[in-house]
């Protein structure tokens, strides 16, 4: 919205007419392209535009919907592939793609908060859904520590790298398998810590059911939990308490 902040001022110091900012502000709160409805007062109403979810989707429509942001604001595009990515490329030029995240970025992302991120991995396997985090975090505009592949099977691994994670505003923890490395890590720093579950686990794990019921029983006060695999929904959170709007 900082494109229609500058036309209200040019307006309010008499070098724009009243007329034309009604061009862009016809758009809000949405741009109707009949398959989808663009939220384009979201960054203006919650501080962050929101993310394209790319699954179920054509790529024609995320080209379309993607196009449809103002010009102004840094968007993303989550679960992306790199065939969808390269069919945003041929027709948006500073597109750019994330490819261990999934992500397909427009925009430069925001300034960056003082606060650091850490977002943390039980295995190596939840890295995809981590870097859906981190990057996601990272262009809302925060800085981002990793530190990946330190779980319960060898938690002195944890304990090596815990100044590292201790030097956080809030802690993303992503882990399948049991689940229980968030509740670990919670017992040991004095910043929120959220749990992210992971699809990655065999039979009796269900799909991420095992790791979030663990989490959501957690008996360390100060960790709160987000869906089986959502690194995006986490990174949200954790930006909004690193540095809110």
């Amino acid at each position: 919205m900082k494109g229609l902040k500058e036309l209200l001022e040019k307006v309010k110091n008499g070098e724009l007419e009243v007329e034309e900012p009604l061009e862009e502000l016809k758009f809000l709160p949405y741009k109707d392209l009949e398959h989808t409805k663009i939220d384009t007062h979201r960054e203006l109403r919650r501080g962050y535009p929101e993310a394209v979810l790319c699954e179920g989707k054509s790529k024609e429509q995320i080209l379309e919907i993607l196009q449809g942001y103002p010009d102004d604001q840094t968007v993303i595009a989550t679960r992306a592939d790199e065939e969808t990515y390269e069919f945003v490329k041929e027709n948006i030029d500073d597109a750019i793609y994330h490819k261990k995240a999934g992500i397909i970025q427009v925009g430069e992302g925001r300034e960056k908060e003082e606060g650091v991120i850490s977002v943390v991995t039980g295995g190596t396997s939840d890295e995809r859904v981590a870097e859906e985090c981190a990057v996601s975090a990272e262009v809302m505009g925060n800085k981002v520590h990793r530190v990946y592949d330190v779980g319960m099977a060898g938690v002195h691994r944890i304990f090596s790298n815990l100044d590292r994670i201790r030097d956080s505003s809030v802690i993303v923890v992503v882990a399948g398998m049991e689940g229980a490395l968030p509740g670990l890590v919670s017992g040991l720093v004095s910043a929120p810590v959220i749990g992210v579950p992971t699809s990655q686990g065999y039979g009796t794990h269900l799909g991420g059911i095992s790791p979030l019921l663990t989490m959501l029983n957690s008996c360390s006060p100060g960790l709160s939990v987000v869906n089986i695999d959502n690194g995006y929904g986490a990174a949200y959170q954790a930006s909004l308490i690193n540095g809110g709007k």
